[in-house]
């Protein structure tokens, strides 16, 4: 798997990435949500220098333009409910994608024993396409390699490209193990070392859903 660290550089990234982390800015659940979606068009620009295209001539009013187009068909899919603000970042910019959406949650037995479960799939066919995943955060990254299998279980996409704004190092390792090396690029924003035994990543962000959609039950 490839792994695409734009937060390595300094962009206009950055800021937008220091405003999502800071305590005092999250309070404005409005602007948490924007300054996602503003990530996503970021990562989208990015991913859009790797797709393939082909020259079509358009008519103007004053004569004939020969432009460079997407020859890609894409797939835009999210993980309920946190990566829809970076989901439509994402859209904003790649307009004609279509759209896959994945409910995951977490089933409790005895003790600590913890499953991951696909509650709800909606995932057009993706053989010959583009898939782009988007989350909010990565932390052990168990969730966003569940979503990877239940998605290409119907068909196998041509590239997969993963966007997560925020991710922990375990995260990362884990998903470089088990997702296909070659068929597979990582995007992400930050990485952070600290991952806690509850799964909480450090320094991180908090609950990005929560953020940004209101505290849930």
């Amino acid at each position: 798997m490839k792994i695409i660290n734009l937060g390595a550089t300094d962009s206009l990234l950055q800021p937008y990435l220091a405003q999502i982390r800071d305590k005092s800015v999250q309070k404005d659940s409005m602007r948490f949500r924007k300054n996602l979606e503003r990530i996503g068009e970021i990562f989208a620009y990015e991913i859009s220098k790797t797709l393939g295209y082909q020259t079509v001539d358009v008519e103007t009013p004053l004569g004939i333009a020969t432009t460079r187009q997407l020859s890609e068909p894409l797939v835009l899919a999210t993980i309920l409910r946190a990566g829809l603000p970076v989901h439509q970042g994402m859209l904003n910019c790649f307009d004609n994608a279509q759209n896959a959406f994945v409910a995951a949650y977490r089933k409790y037995g005895k003790g600590n024993e913890c499953d991951l479960l696909i509650e709800y799939q909606s995932c057009p066919p993706l053989e010959g396409k583009t898939l782009i995943i988007t989350d909010a955060m990565i932390a052990s990254g168990a969730s966003m390699e569940l979503t990877y299998q239940s998605l290409v279980a119907g068909g196998e996409p041509v590239h997969t490209h993963i966007v997560c704004p925020v991710a922990s190092r375990d995260g990362v390792e884990y998903l470089s193990k088990k997702l296909p090396h070659k068929r597979v690029t990582f995007w992400v924003g930050a990485i952070d070392e600290e991952l806690t035994n509850h799964s909480y990543i450090v320094p991180g962000l908090g609950d990005a859903g929560d953020l940004a959609f209101g505290e849930k039950n």
